[in-house]
C-alpha cells in the first residue's frame, strides 16, 4: 500500500517520533494518508503557516499484511463514530487513555475543528456531533506511534509541490 506524508522537510526516510507534535488526533505520532490530495493540501497548509520555503510528499509502502498482523497493537475506526470521537478528543486534550503501534480512521482536520469545538465546550451532543462531522468529507490517516510501527515503512521518494 502507498502512503503519503505531507510535510516541509524533504526526505523523510526513517521518520523520528520525538519530532511529532503531542495533542494530535490518535495522539503522538507520524501521520501518513493513503490520498495524495490530502498529503499534498496538510503539505502547503504547514509550508505556509510555519513560512517555509518549499512543501512536499514523502511517498512510503507498507505491506497490506502489517495491517492485520497480530504483531501490532493497532486500532482501527470504521468512520466518524462514537469511538472515534471520544479517541480524537482525549488525545487532543492529552488524556491519553490507551496506546497502539498504528491507528487508522478519518482526520479530524481544521474544517472540522469548529464541529469538535462545540462538541468540547458541549453545545453540540455525541450525536450531533457524528452527524455534523457525517456532512464532511472524511479522508483517512494512518498513525505510527513506536519505533516499532516506524520500521514498517518503506521511504519511496520525495514529490515537491507547489501551491498552484
Amino acid at each position: 500500500m502507498k502512503l503519503y506524508h505531507g510535510t516541509f522537510t524533504p526526505d523523510i526516510k526513517q521518520p523520528d517520533l520525538s519530532k511529532c507534535r503531542q495533542k494530535t488526533d490518535f495522539g503522538k505520532g507520524f501521520y501518513t494518508t493513503k490520498s495524495f490530495e490530502q498529503a499534498s493540501k496538510w503539505a502547503i497548509l504547514r509550508k505556509n503557516r510555519l513560512r517555509a520555503e518549499k512543501a512536499y510528499i514523502v511517498e512510503y509502502e507498507i505491506d497490506d499484511a502489517t495491517l492485520s498482523s497480530e504483531e501490532y497493537k493497532i486500532k482501527h475506526f470504521n468512520g466518524a463514530t462514537h469511538e472515534w470521537l471520544e479517541f480524537v478528543f482525549n488525545n487532543r486534550k492529552g488524556t491519553v487513555t490507551e496506546m497502539y503501534d498504528m491507528v487508522m480512521g478519518p482526520v479530524a482536520n481544521d474544517s472540522l475543528y469548529a464541529t469538535l469545538l462545540l462538541y468540547e465546550q458541549g453545545v453540540l451532543s455525541v450525536d450531533a456531533t457524528i452527524t455534523q462531522l457525517k456532512t464532511y468529507t472524511l479522508f483517512d490517516q494512518l498513525s505510527f506511534h513506536t519505533s516499532k510501527a516506524i520500521k514498517t515503512l518503506r521511504f519511496v521518494k520525495t514529490i515537491n509541490v507547489t501551491d498552484e
